[in-house]
């Protein structure tokens, strides 16, 4: 799959084979581009993605996509965001900054979550419905399908490894994380966890995976090499997803039923701090100077903005149905 031209490039082996009909396409955008930079929000349910402004805070454009488009991730080189459509098996691909729709890939099996390995030498496609997870090459340029992995019931999250060596995978449906060694191209090993794992992130320092547990109310921290869990931090009911605030100690946990998000310490494991956020809070994006908390609110067909000095939520961006991902190209570091 080529991520910048149109040219596709196989692999000789069967495992490694690309997709048969990937291939890139010109796409139309349905809403007038936005001028400046913009959030994006993935509306789930709707199949579209919401363009606002940063500055006014409003709606300025709204763009058909694929269906289910829950997840999303920008290329390495920083010139494009993709938004993942699950259902729809495919991707679109965005300017980050004012939301121009560049174009579409197909025939990308069950895309619900993606990423690039922080060497930039793999992307991989976690495929919920599917329950397996798809391994690509990525040279800079072409992305080659190497291996696709069984891995279990509802893979949902992916968070890698510093060194690039493991991706780490949370497995909804059998209450367990996975570890997939990306030399080997293969499982390395499952640990249980608590119900329904969503969220996943490595701490900065490399030492601790933290899960974030929606079907109960906690965050679970686990040695990653020792297979060892070492905290269970409460934050909420339906504790989900995480977003860095970049400083690279405290990390952000939507809390989707306790309709809250807590600000976690990572090198103390502890609350510091919880604020209001109503509607489901899901995904999270963080302004470049960290004074804002932009939330996507599932059940409130809206993006809560929080300000971050005052602590509570000061505005309400009425977006689609079922929001989801969420992306600023101006914003705080990962972590």
């Amino acid at each position: 799959m080529m991520l910048s031209r149109t040219r596709v490039r196989t692999g000789s082996r069967a495992a490694g084979r690309l997709l048969a009909s990937l291939a890139t396409v010109a796409c139309v955008v349905a809403a007038q581009p936005a001028q400046g930079q913009v959030a994006l929000v993935l509306n789930s349910r709707d199949a579209t993605v919401s363009l606002i402004d940063q500055k006014t805070f409003a709606e300025v454009g709204r763009v058909d996509v694929g269906k289910e488009p829950h997840h999303l991730y920008p290329k390495p080189d920083g010139k494009s965001l993709i938004v993942a459509n699950a259902m729809s098996n495919e991707l679109h691909f965005f300017d980050p900054v004012d939301g121009r729709l560049q174009r579409r890939v197909r025939d990308i099996a069950d895309p619900y979550q993606i990423a690039f390995s922080p060497d930039n030498r793999w992307f991989v496609s976690v495929g919920l419905r599917l329950d397996r997870v798809d391994l690509y090459r990525y040279d800079g340029t072409d992305v080659t399908l190497a291996r696709r992995i069984p891995i279990g019931k509802a893979p949902s999250h992916v968070w890698f490894s510093a060194d690039s060596r493991y991706a780490f995978v949370t497995l909804q449906d059998s209450d367990e994380i996975a570890a997939i060694d990306m030399q080997k191209q293969e499982v390395a090993w499952k640990m249980k966890v608590g119900k329904q794992p969503a969220g996943i992130v490595v701490t900065p320092d490399d030492r601790l995976v933290l899960v974030g547990i929606m079907g109960e109310d906690y965050v679970e921290a686990i040695d990653w090499r020792e297979r060892r869990t070492v905290a269970r931090i409460r934050t909420g009911k339906g504790a989900h997803n995480f977003r860095g605030l970049g400083d690279r100690r405290h990390v952000f946990v939507s809390n989707r039923v306790e309709n809250t998000v807590s600000k976690l310490d990572m090198t103390t494991l502890e609350v510091v701090d919880s604020f209001a956020v109503p509607g489901g809070p899901d995904c999270m994006e963080v302004s470049a100077d960290g004074r804002q908390l932009w939330v996507t609110s599932r059940f409130l067909k809206q993006v809560s903005v929080v300000d971050l000095e005052q602590r509570k939520m000061v505005r309400s961006i009425p977006v689609g149905r079922s929001p989801h991902g969420i992306y600023f190209h101006n914003r705080a570091p990962m972590l």
